[in-house]
C-alpha cells in the first residue's frame, strides 16, 4: 500500500533521514520505534506532505506522492495525526470533527462517520458541544483521532498517541487504535512506548539517527536483545 523508498529530509543543513526504506501492507499496523530526535515525526510528516524528501520516493498504491501538496494526500486516503494533538482549542468538539472531513461532500456518509467517531468515543459525543480546549489531555488524543478518521482515510499515520497519557488512558487508546485497524484502516504508529507498540504491531521498524537500524516482525522485535536493552527498558 505504502512504499518509502531511500529518502532523504532535511531541515536546513540538517539531515533528519537518511536512505529511509520501508513497505506498508493494506490492513496492516506497522510501528516505528526509536529515541527521541531519531527521525519517527520527520518521516510522518514527510508521508503526509508537510516535509519534502530531498532524494528517493514514496509510493501510495503504486503512485509517487513525494513532494505533493498536504491537502493532495489526504484526499487520496492518508490522514495524519500530529504529536501534540494539534486540536483547535477555540472551537467545540463538533466543529473540531467536521473540520476533519473538510475535503468531503458526501453529506450523508459524513453523518456516517460522526456516528462512528462517537461510537469509537463515546466522552466525545457527551462533550461535543464543549470547546475542545478545555479536555483532557486523553480526550485531546481521542479528538485528534476522530478528526483524523472524518477523512475516512485508508492510512493512518499516528505520532506518539500516548505521550503524557496515564497508563490507564494509554490500554484506551491503543484498544481503539486495534479497533480501528480491524475496521479496515491500516496504521503506520511512531510511538515511544515501544511495549504497547510492538503489542498492537504486525511489524515494526527501528530508527536510530535518522536511519533503519533493524525490521522485523513485531514478535521478533519484542524478542530482540538489541531491541530489549534500548526500549523494552532491558527485561
Amino acid at each position: 500500500m505504502l512504499k518509502v523508498d531511500s529518502i532523504d529530509v532535511f531541515y536546513g543543513n540538517i539531515q533528519a533521514l537518511k536512505g529511509v526504506s520501508l513497505e506498508i501492507n493494506e490492513g496492516e499496523i506497522v510501528t516505528f520505534i526509536g529515541a527521541n530526535g531519531a527521525g519517527k515525526s520527520t518521516l510522518l510528516k514527510t508521508i503526509s506532505g508537510l516535509l519534502k524528501p530531498k532524494n528517493g520516493d514514496i509510493l501510495y498504491e503504486g503512485q509517487s506522492i513525494a513532494g505533493k501538496a498536504a491537502q493532495m494526500i489526504v484526499k487520496q486516503g492518508i490522514s495524519h495525526v500530529p504529536e501534540g494533538r494539534r486540536i483547535f482549542a477555540n472551537m467545540t468538539v463538533e466543529e473540531n470533527l467536521e473540520l476533519g472531513a473538510f475535503l468531503r461532500k458526501d453529506k450523508n456518509e459524513i453523518q456516517k462517520d460522526f456516528e462512528k467517531v462517537y461510537h469509537l468515543f463515546p466522552r466525545l459525543h457527551e462533550r461535543r458541544k464543549q470547546l475542545a480546549g478545555t479536555l483532557s489531555g486523553g480526550e485531546q488524543q481521542m479528538l485528534a483521532i476522530g478528526r483524523a478518521l472524518m477523512a475516512r482515510p485508508r492510512l493512518l499515520l499516528l505520532d506518539e498517541p500516548s505521550m503524557g497519557l496515564a497508563p490507564l488512558l494509554v490500554k484506551t487508546i491503543f484498544r481503539i487504535i486495534e479497533e480501528i485497524n480491524s475496521s479496515g484502516t491500516t496504521i503506520l504508529l511512531v510511538e515511544q512506548n515501544a511495549n504497547m507498540a510492538l503489542s498492537v504491531a504486525d511489524r515494526a521498524y527501528v530508527i536510530e539517527s535518522g536511519r533503519v537500524v533493524l525490521s522485523g516482525s513485531a514478535e521478533e522485535l519484542n524478542a530482540s536483545e538489541q531491541v530489549k536493552m534500548a526500549y523494552l527498558g532491558g527485561h
